[in-house]
């Protein structure tokens, strides 16, 4: 053995530039570290955990049909990867290690540990941009420097790449199967079997989208009631799908999507697009990882520290039936429609004026979705501390983004059924309808802020 494959978060087999270029050097043996301590201290949700997990374990059975072991390792924390790696390179005659990377400030720190290590012990250690369509730092403007700003992010990465249609290289073995052992290490029960992990089925998933969806996602994507949205975020998160592969099942269909950018079709491409966007951030900026402010200026905002304001928030007792639909969806299904992660965000950091921070890592403790990049960006955003944030003077009103998402309170009965006979007029903030019937404030959480209140108070916060 001579080639080893590091598994990351890139679970995938196909569209795997870098996995295939190790088996094409011989590789017959893969790796993946369960890092548990690691993820419980980068508050990574036991429902992603889960996923992951039954992922690792379905790639086991198929690298087997192919002839190649995949060892699962436990590795507590990523300090424990340099170590246990080192220690089977060198069990195993390993020369080489091939992965992809990984942006966020510790896992770039554990990979420039294990660089030094390999070159000590004569291993060499190759990295590939596997989980960006444009690699990090290849987009840049004219002075050289990341872009603050994500349209003309979006221009400059449109013109790199409008005009290729990527290759990807095809998978180089035939079937010669291994025994696959049982692994206690990805034993897991924490409730994603809704997330189904076989190519066969995630194949269906992507083409069924695309076929289907994506002409009319621009106009479903803001309707928390209907499945307007694509259902890949979990893949995405985990590296099952490549953003790549994405790309290229799209331009097949339509040849011409990456220049026309104002046309429906292109809406979410350009949601990849913010992707590749807040990816190069974090990578640009080590500082986003360690939960600073991305606009410093914002550092003189005064937080309120309110745990019954927060208890309320992320048990979907706020009072205004949109937001706590919305978080109460959070907490059953481990999951959030898109519009609601902002009209959420901006309820906590604008109308409880409360740290962002508190938000993100609430999110990132529940989402099958959770990613530092996107999580981290999408907070900024809605707090207006990020790059090319919304303006703080840009507050969502939970009752009219109701009015308008869900006009007919569809998505909010689902998650509030004691509001199912509250008329749809009412329905987005009920208290006085319920008053005038003459019944409790006990059948539905009274509002704990007032709106327009909030809204002062926010405004002479960030004015600081």
């Amino acid at each position: 053995m001579n080639t080893l494959f590091w598994f990351r978060r890139d679970l995938r087999l196909f569209s795997n530039e870098a996995l295939i270029q190790a088996l094409n050097d011989g590789a017959k043996h893969a790796i993946f570290f369960v890092c548990e301590k690691q993820w419980h201290q980068h508050n990574t949700a036991p429902i992603q955990i889960d996923l992951l997990k039954r992922r690792v374990k379905y790639l086991q059975q198929q690298l087997a049909d192919y002839g190649i072991t995949l060892h699962v390792i436990s590795a507590p924390y990523f300090s424990d990867c340099e170590s246990k790696l080192i220690e089977f390179c060198q069990s195993n005659n390993v020369k080489h290690i091939v992965a992809n990377t990984e942006y966020e400030l510790n896992e770039v720190n554990r990979d420039k540990a294990i660089l030094a290590k390999c070159d000590d012990v004569g291993v060499t250690f190759t990295l590939y941009e596997g989980d960006l369509i444009a690699p990090a730092g290849s987009v840049k403007n004219q002075s050289n420097e990341m872009y603050k700003v994500f349209t003309p992010f979006k221009r400059a990465w449109l013109k790199q790449y409008q005009d290729i249609h990527f290759n990807l290289p095809t998978w180089p073995l035939e079937k010669s199967s291994v025994d696959v052992k049982a692994e206690p290490l990805l034993k897991s029960d924490d409730g994603s079997e809704k997330w189904p992990v076989d190519d066969e089925t995630l194949s269906k998933i992507v083409n069924g989208f695309i076929a289907d969806k994506l002409t009319s996602y621009d106009d479903n994507r803001d309707i928390p009631s209907i499945k307007g949205t694509s259902g890949l975020s979990p893949y995405l998160a985990l590296g099952i799908v490549s953003t790549k592969q994405l790309l290229i099942n799209i331009q097949q269909q339509y040849p011409d999507i990456l220049t026309t950018s104002k046309s429906k079709t292109f809406t979410w491409i350009n949601e990849l697009v913010w992707r590749e966007f807040y990816r190069h951030l974090i990578s640009e900026f080590p500082k986003l990882s360690r939960g600073d402010n991305f606009n410093e200026k914002y550092n003189a905002v005064k937080w309120r520290k309110n745990e019954d304001d927060f208890n309320a928030w992320c048990e979907g007792r706020t009072g205004y039936p949109l937001v706590d639909a919305a978080m109460l969806q959070l907490k059953q299904t481990g999951w959030m429609h898109n519009r609601l992660r902002m009209v959420v965000a901006s309820f906590l950091t604008k109308h409880l004026l409360i740290d962002w921070r508190e938000g993100e890592k609430y999110f990132m403790k529940h989402l099958i979705d959770g990613d530092l990049a996107s999580n981290n960006g999408g907070w900024q955003w809605a707090a207006s501390t990020g790059c090319d944030a919304q303006p703080y003077f840009r507050i969502f009103n939970p009752i009219t983004q109701s009015e308008r998402f869900d006009p007919t309170g569809k998505f909010i009965r689902k998650y509030l059924p004691e509001l199912k006979n509250v008329p749809d007029k009412q329905i987005h903030f009920p208290h006085t309808y319920i008053a005038s019937m003459g019944k409790t404030k006990d059948c539905y959480w009274p509002a704990i802020v007032d709106h327009k209140a909030a809204r002062e108070r926010a405004l002479a916060a960030f004015k600081v």
